[in-house]
């Protein structure tokens, strides 16, 4: 199937979604605030690596009775470049579908502008809050000039309302930025509405978050840059979201009230520090297993390759955390 015929397509199951019920009217009204708490979401897969829509459903709903605001679909910790185009699309329809008017980042972005369009008309159409969109990703450090004419051929092609995010992750993309690049954005194009960043430098971030335009949302990616983000009136899309829901739920709670949220940021550290000494980490696979625990769900949630399958050993002491961890939410 060509790519315009793709598009065609893509865009009819679109309306047949929206049709559905899947669009945003069906939902509560969503806040336009910016200091949000998104989950960067793990994609369910079953042990044939397909996607699972009911475990997905499932996560949605668990995350919205634990706290959070919305959602980061198909991000780094969603595998979203291990899924095909079609797939990304069912994914993103699922989420708006069972989205418990959780606000909805639809991460769009591919190694070309082409199917990176194509993704982004789709999760606005159907009624995604925004898009996310990474550089194209094979070629590293390009002139920000390339980068800019990048996103101008993408934004072009999208809607006046659809709101679009940078994400900034060059320890994965091999892209970096800077506060000039991300003004330049903000001035070509009114839509451009923030950036993730995801790359856990203290310096950049402050950088990042007083060096552009006040109307941006700079928002973290990373744990240790949280309190920055609060601090400027920003949000955050965090990994650690799915497992430490409510405890990062609880950050948020404490800024809101004008509380110190210190004592609950410490307590996040002491929650991760408890998982880590038990084998949590990066991999996704212990992600969705520690999420599945704490869910009281039996179901099977597979990473897709390259990450490795738990060990029998690795599942027990993850087992033996989260029981832990239990007590302290």
């Amino acid at each position: 199937m060509d790519t315009t015929r793709r598009m065609f397509v893509g865009m009819s199951t679109a309306a047949a979604a929206v049709a559905a019920g899947a669009a945003p009217a069906a939902s509560a009204p969503i806040s336009q605030a910016k200091d949000k708490f998104w989950i960067a979401a793990t994609t369910p897969c079953d042990k044939n690596y397909e996607f699972d829509a009911a475990a997905y459903a499932e996560q949605l709903a668990w995350w919205k009775s634990q706290g959070a605001d919305g959602v980061l679909v198909l991000g780094t910790n969603g595998e979203g470049p291990s899924f095909s185009v079609a797939e990304r699309k069912k994914i993103a329809e699922t989420a708006v579908k069972h989205r418990n008017g959780l606000d909805l980042i639809i991460t769009t972005g591919t190694a070309n502008f082409k199917e990176t369009i194509e993704l982004s008309q789709h999760a606005t159409a159907i009624g995604g809050d925004s898009v996310l969109i990474q550089p194209p990703f094979y070629y590293k450090n390009p002139k920000t000039d390339g980068l800019l004419e990048y996103f101008r051929l993408v934004l072009a092609k999208l809607p006046a309302s659809t709101q679009v995010r940078y994400y900034d992750i060059p320890q994965v993309t091999g892209v970096t930025i800077n506060p000039a690049f991300v003004t330049a954005m903000a001035e070509q194009h009114p839509n451009f509405v923030g950036i993730k960043n995801s790359h856990g430098m203290a310096d950049e971030f402050e950088a990042l978050s007083t060096q552009t335009p006040g109307r941006l949302n700079i928002i973290s990616g990373t744990d240790n840059n949280m309190l920055a983000a609060l601090k400027h009136g920003n949000g955050v899309i965090l990994g650690s979201g799915n497992v430490y829901t409510r405890i990062v739920a609880g950050i948020f709670a404490a800024h809101r009230a004008g509380q110190d949220v210190q004592p609950a940021f410490d307590k996040l550290t002491k929650a991760t520090s408890l998982m880590a000494a038990n084998g949590y980490s990066s991999n996704y696979n212990a992600i969705k297993y520690a999420l599945n625990l704490m869910m009281g769900s039996d179901r099977v949630n597979m990473a897709r390759p390259p990450h490795v399958p738990l060990s029998d050993d690795e599942k027990a002491k993850l087992r033996a955390g989260v029981a832990q961890l239990k007590t302290m939410v």
